[in-house]
């Protein structure tokens, strides 16, 4: 490997606290050394033009289309998308044709990713097998192939006992259960939140109760099993408010949120404008407006992309009908930092949210600028514009919830074991 120098840059390392001018030195991958007054003659040398230099991006929620689904999206496309938005490290969700209920192919995914060179995909193992919500699928050996936690992925655990047997069973070598938390008698068949909006298109609807229903379900069996639950994509004040009670009285409750729950409303999906279609779907304004505040006062513990990609043919119908789902692998530094050119989230908070608390949750050592660390580094300009244009994007997928959206701060450089996979 090459050695390499990175000068003249803002190092960012929420981990350590650190934020300064300086340069990072890289040896054989990994960060040799960092700070000011660091010239190296003899080392190859990259001028950061005054750039920020934080850790490569940990996404903790990502569909990434292999196995199944290389139609939508493919490990390879994932890769290009993701080097293009600063993320060196991603959790692939298991809810894939096959699902990744089965120890061999937590190890193929995990060397899938390794085969990239951009890209540590860190497994998610399935609750139940299939991830059909059934049969609880063999925790333990997942967990000892690799996997990083456990979830059915866009499918609720509805089953009460289920996920009770889960929790406990998961207690035992201190893994989580990622719930997607919406109760899946009150959501099936909907397309939309229930309210003005939803009756005005005619669209059948999901009443918004429905994750706090699933979440406050969650909380109690946390409490019966002291097992610990990771709710994915919290999108509801009322959800939020229980966990933040559940935190307060401390229960080992922890949850992420994703770029459109903090971005945008249910106003989104206009005149029927299917790429804006998700799950779960977007919120009134005061749910977005609760989500901001959540991730400023720290109830919320990471922002993940929760890239779900679709091809035209899944989203070219009408929205009822629709597949639900967005993209957001390229966008997620990008639309995370609208909150702290908006004011809403200090710098360092908000890239702490991409980094090393996500990186925390997963049992990850990524996410630092630790001496001694991969050199996994993300290099932004904060005030570099741009407009996302769908069908441009890097990656297969383009099915963008933000198409058309300006943006501020955009990744210039992203490196993986110091080796530049983007810029």
């Amino acid at each position: 490997m090459t050695d390499l120098l990175i000068t003249n840059v803002r190092l960012l390392d929420p981990a350590s606290g650190l934020d300064s001018q300086g340069a990072l030195l890289v040896r054989d991958g990994l960060i040799a050394d960092l700070g000011p007054n660091l010239g190296r003659p003899d080392v190859p040398t990259l001028d950061g033009d005054g750039a920020i230099l934080c850790p490569g991006l940990v996404d903790m929620r990502a569909e990434l289309g292999e196995p199944g689904g290389e139609y939508r999206e493919t490990i390879a496309s994932a890769a290009l998308a993701a080097a293009a938005g600063g993320i060196t490290t991603v959790a692939a969700l298991p809810d894939t044709q096959p699902a990744i209920d089965d120890p061999a192919l937590v190890r193929l995914l995990r060397a899938r990713g390794e085969e990239t060179g951009s890209l540590t995909i860190l497994p998610y193992g399935a609750v139940t097998r299939g991830c059909l919500g059934t049969d609880m699928a063999e925790l333990g050996l997942l967990h000892e192939a690799g996997a990083v936690a456990f979830t059915d992925g866009a499918r609720a655990i509805g089953s009460t006992r289920l996920m009770r047997l889960a929790l406990a069973y998961a207690r035992g070598f201190g893994a989580r259960i990622v719930q997607h938390p919406e109760d899946p008698s009150l959501a099936a068949g909907g397309a939309a939140t229930q309210g003005e909006l939803a009756t005005r298109l005619g669209l059948p609807a999901i009443p918004a109760a429905a994750e706090a229903i699933l979440v406050a379900r969650d909380i109690r069996l946390a409490q019966m099993t002291g097992g610990a639950v990771h709710f994915a994509h919290i999108s509801t004040g009322e959800a939020l408010d229980l966990i933040r009670r559940a935190k307060a009285d401390g229960l080992a409750i922890t949850c992420d949120t994703a770029p459109p729950y903090f971005d945008l409303n249910e106003t989104a999906i206009g005149n029927f404008r299917t790429y804006a279609k998700l799950s779960p779907p977007l919120r009134r304004e005061e749910d977005r407006l609760a989500i901001v505040a959540g991730l400023a006062d720290g109830t919320i513990d990471a922002i993940a992309s929760d890239h779900q990609p679709r091809d035209a043919d899944d989203k070219r119908l009408p929205f009822a009908q629709a597949s639900a789902g967005g993209t957001g692998l390229a966008t997620l530094l990008s639309v995370t930092l609208a909150q702290v050119h908006g004011g809403q989230l200090p710098l360092s908070h908000a890239i702490a949210l991409l980094t090393c608390r996500p990186a925390a949750l997963l049992g990850s050592r990524a996410g630092t600028l630790a001496r001694g660390a991969a050199a996994d580094l993300c290099l932004l300009d904060l005030e570099r514009a741009w407009k996302v244009d769908a069908g441009t994007l890097p990656g297969k997928a383009q099915n963008t919830p933000f198409d058309g959206r300006a943006l501020e701060g955009r990744v210039v450089g992203t490196f993986k074991a110091g080796r530049r996979v983007f810029g």
